[in-house]
């Protein structure tokens, strides 16, 4: 396992490693730490690397909700959220 140095872990906490805005029904396959809600949503699908029980988040997310995890895709049926590279 790697570890991220201060510089690394700075740049993600404000977004300066880009982010991705999640639109409706597109899926994104791209590698999030964070995903942020910026509306009320639904998630069809997700995928964390190294995690289990991804399929309870199948769920609506309320307006807000930030999801912390090595996201690594995400498919929303509806909403509007900020997915943060890692």
């Amino acid at each position: 396992m790697s570890y991220k140095n201060n510089t690394d872990l700075l740049q993600e906490q404000l977004g300066k490693k880009g982010a991705t805005v999640v639109f409706t029904t597109e899926a994104q396959t791209e590698d999030f730490y964070a995903v942020h809600f910026v509306t009320e949503s639904v998630i069809s699908a997700i995928t964390i690397t190294n995690g289990t029980g991804e399929s309870a988040l199948q769920t609506t997310i309320p307006a807000g909700t930030v999801i912390f995890a090595n996201i690594t895709a995400i498919t929303m049926s509806s909403g509007v959220a900020i997915g943060y590279h890692n």
